[in-house]
């Protein structure tokens, strides 16, 4: 128990650190997860006044063009639901927010400890991973933001555990599991893959035990059917109210992917525009060629991401080493079959979003079943080398190497954390010399404000809006008109091609008046939709 206390603290100690370096949301998930925790707080319930995505009204200009919305029509409740209890205890602060991530979060790495003692392995493995969780690499940074990475990551590790548990003979365990993998999806939609794997666990167990596996004698299943129907009553038990919600509020249980957006879009970019069509034939359309190679990329890309966010590189190799030594192990057989199936989702139908991030929210629940085969990769090479070396002892090497391994990822942890932070801080910045032009211009808070992050201008400057969408001027143009858009601001970092030419000090179109704020790298234009706006009369030539 003193172990497990110890690996807490450690990881709480570094989660409260990367709090330190940076206390706010820093990008545009965490900022609506607390945006929309600030309104239920208020008593509002599940409303937001802002549009961080058309996805979520649709995919395009509704009928009825309203602020504030319903929110959650994309992502999960649970990020937002945590911060509650503690903004009504703290205020609508930024420690009230990432409090409880850094609290829930450092539960992974007494975690991963667990799972090493349960799986038998040696006690340097054990509490390496434990020690590799609390400081998870170049994923660190992201620990402690408000985000679902620290409640996904200890709630489908959990669940993969007592999966493996159960794998080894727990019908209760096994049930557990459902249970962890529906809260897990009230975090991420990706814990439904979760679900998946336990059917396939399910199913496995009992080829075994009508076929055997290897070469291996049959044996008696080990999953009670009673045992796997509980995993689905306790998992329903968790979604289901959340689900009754999106039907009730969207006629959907989930609207953002009925727009097409999320599945039917070529690139990312398409994933941010209005004019561009989101259906199975515009996909499709793309040809044969382009198709596949937009899976593979995406294919592509999760390997490195989670390569370099969670393996940082150095450790990939021991942790495919210790994965095949483990292959046949039914324990591990649920982490093992998660990971195939994030994967391979992640290249057939979430491709275009991995670069994006997407994946890596998903990826960092591997850490913990990762970071140990890591370690028990360490040991199974330092085995092969010795067989090589004749005053080797590997056993004596495969500590070293374990504790070396251990301290490479702790310095990568903590080094990569610091440009990060740097960078959240340029565009924290941006935002609050955006906030005090908007307040020094006495803009009223109700005016509302057109940026490529619609909910980080939420949070910052305290008025809602909608996002820059990446299509032509004049759809721009439409959308501003439609919801009455008062203000745009214009980043250089981030923006749409189609504002480019504005940035770079071209002809402003007749609807924008002159910038609010003189700065390199972030403008704030009026908005005139309207006749006789006097903001606008002074504005550049229409294009």
């Amino acid at each position: 128990m003193r172990t497990a206390i110890a690996l807490y603290l450690l990881a709480l100690v570094a989660r409260l650190a990367m709090m330190a370096g940076f206390a706010d949301p820093a990008y545009p998930d965490s900022f609506y997860y607390v945006d929309v925790a600030r309104q239920l707080a208020a008593g509002h319930g599940f409303s937001i006044n802002l549009v961080w995505i058309f996805a979520e009204v649709g995919g395009q200009i509704p009928a009825n063009p309203v602020l504030p919305i319903a929110s959650n029509a994309h992502w999960m409740p649970l990020a937002s639901l945590v911060q509650v209890p503690f903004i009504w205890l703290l205020g609508p602060t930024a420690l009230a927010s990432a409090l409880p991530f850094a609290l829930i979060g450092a539960a992974a790495a007494p975690l991963a400890w667990a799972i090493g003692r349960d799986a038998g392995m040696r006690s340097v493995v054990s509490i390496g991973a434990g020690v590799l969780t609390a400081l998870p690499g170049l994923s660190l940074v992201f620990m402690a933001q408000p985000d679902n990475f620290s409640l996904y990551q200890p709630l489908v590790a959990g669940s993969l555990w007592m999966a493996g548990r159960g794998m080894r003979g727990s019908p209760r365990s096994f049930a557990a599991a459902g249970l962890l993998a529906g809260v897990a999806t009230l975090s991420r939609n990706d814990g439904m893959l979760v679900l998946g794997v336990l059917g396939l666990a399910f199913l496995w167990d009992r080829w075994r035990s009508w076929r055997g596996f290897g070469g291996q004698p049959r044996r008696p299943a080990r999953v009670p059917l009673a045992a796997a129907l509980g995993a689905v009553a306790l998992f329903a038990l968790a979604v289901g109210p959340w689900y009754a919600r999106q039907l009730a509020t969207f006629g959907s249980l989930s609207p953002s992917t009925a727009s097409g957006k999320v599945l039917f879009i070529r690139n990312i970019g398409e994933w941010n525009s209005i004019d561009t069509p989101a259906t199975l034939g515009h996909l499709l359309g793309m040809g044969v060629g382009p198709l596949i190679a937009s899976r593979v990329g995406g294919l592509m890309a999760a390997i490195v991401i989670f390569s370099v966010l969670v393996g940082v590189v150095g450790l990939v190799p021991p942790m495919l080493s210790g994965a095949w030594s483990r292959r046949r192990d039914a324990f591990f057989g649920p982490f093992l079959g998660y990971a195939v199936v994030l994967f391979t989702f992640s290249a057939i139908v979430s491709a275009v979003h991995v670069p994006g991030g997407t994946f890596i929210h998903s990826a960092v629940a591997l850490a913990p079943h990762g970071y140990l085969l890591a370690l028990e990769g360490v040991f199974v090479l330092a085995a092969w080398a010795g067989r090589h070396r004749k005053r080797w002892d590997p056993v004596q090497a495969g500590q070293t190497f374990a504790i070396g391994a251990v301290t490479f990822g702790v310095i990568a942890a903590v080094a990569g954390s610091l440009p990060v932070h740097q960078g959240w801080s340029a565009k924290r910045d941006r935002m609050v010399a955006v906030a005090a032009a908007l307040d020094a211009a006495a803009v009223p808070a109700t005016d509302r404000v057109m940026s490529i992050d619609a909910s980080g201008t939420r949070y910052w400057t305290g008025r809602g809006g909608v996002v820059l969408v990446n299509d032509p001027l004049s759809t721009i143009e439409k959308v501003a008109d439609a919801y009455d858009i008062r203000w745009l601001v214009l980043e250089k970092a981030e923006s749409v091609p189609a504002v480019a030419p504005i940035l770079a000090g071209g002809p402003l179109p007749g609807w924008l008046g002159p910038s609010l704020l003189d700065s390199p790298d972030v403008v704030v234009y009026p908005v005139c939709t309207t006749a006789g706006d006097a903001r606008c009369a002074v504005a550049g030539v229409a294009p």
